[in-house]
């Protein structure tokens, strides 16, 4: 059974010189047929369905209608047209800042959040420890709220969201806040909620935490539905495409094409993988011959792809499923085809 549905589901805003008017000119001018009014499509026409325990990621560049979607199915913004289905509780993580004062303390405004999300005080009694933990701020509890970093508020925010007990859970960037620790326990946090078979919605700029995280995938483009599917094929194609200078960018027009995309992205990161092991071999021979410290050159990722993908698509077909079954096949086998270098 869908737990969710999104069907054909378009959002408008109306934009027009409110302000400027007031009421009564407003009210004038619409009279007198002069009011001019500005629509904004920020998405149109999106379809797609989740099951119980999906995890979609939704991928695009910034104003493709990401967040406006989010609004949307966790019902704060209802569509202009189509309908958004959804069967079980909502939980949505969009705004982590919102809901604090900063005249308070972290103790007291850790009890007001948790009031606005509907917990009794003494749930919050029962949780407290565990969520100042969690934020890493046992030692800040007395501080008022406007005394803390952004990093720090970010945290508690997020360690008090961590208590929804949801049916589909919503995460809006919510996963990039603290430090690389802080988003490490955060992301194992939520692959815990997860795991109990919550259906999630992700929004993230990182394409690598979408693969460790999604089974599925949204592409969306200046409001457009790309693709939805499969999150693998949908991600790659995606990671070649924001590698792109944006005045070469180019949106794929199927799933083929898609599909297509995706096959030489996994060939590009399996060779190019085999090169740097290579790279890294040679140099340490060299270093021990030479008696030096030598260090790999950096090369710019985005530099570095497109250097093998014209390399890969001057191969003729089958030079490519040579390459392919030799490189690429055998990792897939053992679920381990590379798809980050790492750090230079």
């Amino acid at each position: 059974m869908k737990i969710l549905e999104v069907k054909d589901v378009s959002i408008r805003y109306l934009t027009g010189d409110f302000k400027e008017l007031g009421l009564k000119g407003y009210i004038f001018n619409r009279l007198r047929g002069k009011y001019d009014v500005k629509e904004f499509w920020a998405d149109r026409h999106i379809t797609f369905s989740l099951e119980q325990g999906d995890m979609l990621g939704i991928v695009g560049t910034n104003g493709a209608g990401k967040s406006t979607l989010l609004k949307s199915i966790s019902g704060t913004l209802p569509p202009t047209e189509g309908k958004v289905i959804v069967r079980g509780r909502v939980a949505a993580l969009l705004e982590l800042s919102s809901g604090f004062d900063g005249d308070l303390t972290v103790k007291e405004n850790t009890y007001l959040r948790g009031a606005l999300l509907g917990y009794s005080r003494q749930f919050m009694n029962e949780k407290y420890d565990e969520i100042i933990k969690f934020a890493e701020l046992e030692e800040f509890q007395d501080r008022r709220f406007s005394q803390l970093s952004s990093g720090m508020k970010s945290r508690l925010a997020f360690s008090i969201a961590c208590l929804v007990d949801p049916e589909i859970l919503i995460l809006d960037e919510v996963l990039s806040v603290g430090d690389a620790a802080f988003r490490a326990k955060s992301e194992e946090r939520m692959k815990e909620i997860l795991g109990n078979g919550v259906t999630g919605i992700l929004v993230s700029h990182s394409v690598a935490q979408a693969r460790s995280m999604c089974n599925k995938a949204l592409w969306l483009d200046h409001g457009k539905q790309v693709a939805f599917g499969p999150a693998q094929d949908i991600l790659n194609a995606y990671a070649h495409f924001v590698a792109q200078p944006k005045e070469q960018r180019v949106i794929p027009e199927s799933m083929e094409e898609i599909q297509e995309i995706s096959k030489k992205y996994q060939l590009y990161k399996a060779l190019a993988a085999e090169e740097r092991a290579q790279m890294k071999l040679e140099l340490k021979r060299r270093n021990k011959k030479n008696h030096t410290h030598e260090k790999l050159p950096k090369e710019k990722e985005s530099l570095r792809e497109r250097r093998w993908m014209e390399i890969i698509n001057a191969m003729s077909e089958e030079e490519r499923q040579q390459k392919w079954d030799e490189y690429v096949a055998p990792e897939l086998e053992i679920g381990e085809v590379p798809t980050e270098l790492g750090a230079e």
